[in-house]
Order: structure tokens, then sequence, then C-alpha cells
């Protein structure tokens, strides 16, 4: 976990993985280094550059190890990665990342349909990955992305003490932290408050982040409930791209660009300059023209009482 003593909150930037793998259309790699560049310039601490997929199914993310070689460049930021296998992992660890995301379907129907393999064989997967992990490569950390945690389009509703029960299963296995994801946009702040201070309480130290998709609106709602609980570690995208492939039409992941704005007008810091991150944009509509960008903030302005949370920039 990428910790600075100078921020309240960190925001973790994941549309350079979560965004572009969930778009049809490839972006150029040379344009997705002007973009990280400028996200990293804006002063997010930590960017999700990619996933550590076979090329054949995701060519979105065939560039991944080069990404992670040019963000390793900067000191000012932590560069993380999916990886859904052991295969995957070592690619991720042998590229320099400083952490590697496993996606677990808390629903078994969704695990066999994202990545197909029961929950049995996920734990097999995780336990191989962390005696790798444990064995070369000590530095990296390794968190356990829990997904439908707030309910599945294929389960339906997800039972509360499942979600616990895998990410205690989780920690047994050794990872060093689990974050709690709602994959589809079923989330309400009350659910999250509830679900988040469990886990809290069952793992301690080891809960970590939290993803919200805006699917039916809730998303910023959401991310208010977390914080009411504790949790420090927000997941957001650049322009809302990606995350919802069950509701064409709607915006997916939560705005980077809104979530800087709630956070800071609430006063909290995080470290991030709202002008530079808004004109980061540029990179994405010139990489992905046509591609609806989501987001208020770049469209009204941040207003005349705004402040940063941490005095002018």
């Amino acid at each position: 976990m990428n910790s600075n003593n100078n921020l309240d909150i960190l925001i973790s930037e994941v549309g350079p993985r979560d965004g572009l793998q969930s778009i049809s259309a490839t972006m150029p790699t040379a344009l997705k280094l002007q973009w990280l560049t400028a996200l990293a310039d804006a002063g997010l601490k930590e960017i999700e550059v990619g996933s550590f997929v076979s090329p054949r199914l995701l060519p979105q993310m065939a560039d991944a190890a080069e990404l992670v070689a040019h963000m390793r460049q900067r000191s000012d930021v932590f560069v993380t990665a999916l990886v859904p296998n052991l295969k995957g992992a070592e690619a991720a660890f042998n590229a320099g990342v400083q952490k590697i995301t496993l996606p677990i379907s808390v629903s078994e129907p969704h695990s066999l349909a994202n990545i197909r393999k029961t929950h049995q064989q996920v734990y097999d997967e995780v336990r191989t990955v962390m005696a790798l992990r444990n064995e070369r490569f000590p530095h990296v950390e390794v968190e356990a992305g829990l997904s439908t945690v707030f309910g599945c389009t294929i389960q339906g509703e997800v039972p509360e003490d499942d979600v616990l029960r895998m990410a205690l299963t989780m920690v047994e296995l050794g990872v060093d932290e689990v974050g709690l994801a709602d994959t589809v946009g079923y989330a309400n702040p009350a659910q999250v408050r509830r679900v988040f201070t469990r886990l809290r309480n069952e793992i301690g130290s080891k809960a970590g982040s939290a993803h919200f998709h805006n699917t039916r609106g809730q998303g910023l709602a959401n991310v208010v409930a977390a914080l009411d609980v504790g949790v420090t570690t927000i997941d957001a995208s650049q322009g809302g791209i990606g995350g919802c492939p069950y509701a064409p039409g709607a915006s997916g992941n939560i705005v980077t660009e809104d979530l800087v704005y709630l956070l800071e007008s609430m006063g909290l810091r995080t470290g991030v300059d709202i002008d530079k991150l808004v004109a980061a944009r540029a990179w994405l509509k010139q990489g992905l023209p046509g591609e609806p960008l989501y987001g208020f903030i770049p469209d009204a302005g941040v207003g005349k009482n705004f402040h940063y949370a941490g005095g002018a920039r």
C-alpha cells in the first residue's frame, strides 16, 4: 500500500486498466504513456497501469510491461497491476510492479464466468502466487480484490457472511490487504457502511480499498459511506471509463475528477490538482476518439468557493 503522510485519502487511478480493458478499441501505447505521465503530473500517487493477461484475449493490455517500466521511472507514483493467475503474476513481478491485485469473485457463478475457476481452484491459485511472491519477490504487495461484494448479475444477492468468509480466507492465504468492489453497481450507502465495518472488525489493518461503480448513480454516496467507517483508499477512473459491461449507456467507474472535488471540498487532502487532472483528459480524447467520458467537474468547473484542503497549489 502506498502511504503518504501528506494525504488524508489515497486515490488509486484505475482507468488505464479497468477503464481501457472494458473498451473494445485499443489506445495506442504512445498516447497511453503521455496519459500516464499527465495523471502522475496531476498528483495521483497510485496508478493501476494495466492487466497482465493474454494479449490474445485482451489486446488492449498487451503493452502492460512497457507501461510499468515507464511509470517506475517516477519515484512519486506507486505502480500496480491486475493479474488473474500465476502466469500473469510472474510477468507482473518481473516487469517491476509494486503491487498486484488478484480479482476474487465472492459469487462462484461469477468466478466461473469471469476467470473459469471454482472457489477451490481460486484458493489453489492464490496459494501458488503467494508462494512465488514470498520466495522471489517479497517486496511486492498482494491485494485480494473481492468482486461482486454487493450483489451479482448472475447469482443475485451475495450474503455478507460469504464476503467475510472470503476475506478471511484470503488473509489466511497470506495476502497483504483485501479490497471490496461493487462490480455491477448494486451497492447502497447503508450496505457499504455495514460491510466495511464488518471487514475492518474481522481483518483489521488488512482491510483495503473501496471500488465503486456509478451504474445506478450511487457511486459518490457510497464513497462518503466508506469514508464514514474509516476507508482511506478509493479507486476511481478518469472520465468514468470502463467498469460497466452489463449496463450499456451507463457510466461505469466513479469519475476521478468528481471524486477529487468531493474529497477536497470536504477538507480531505488528496494531493491532486484538479486543473491538471482535467487537462489530462485530452490524452484520452485523442487516444479514444468518440468514446464517452463522464464527469460533472470537467463541464461545470469547481466554483468560486472551492478551496484545496491542503491549501493553495
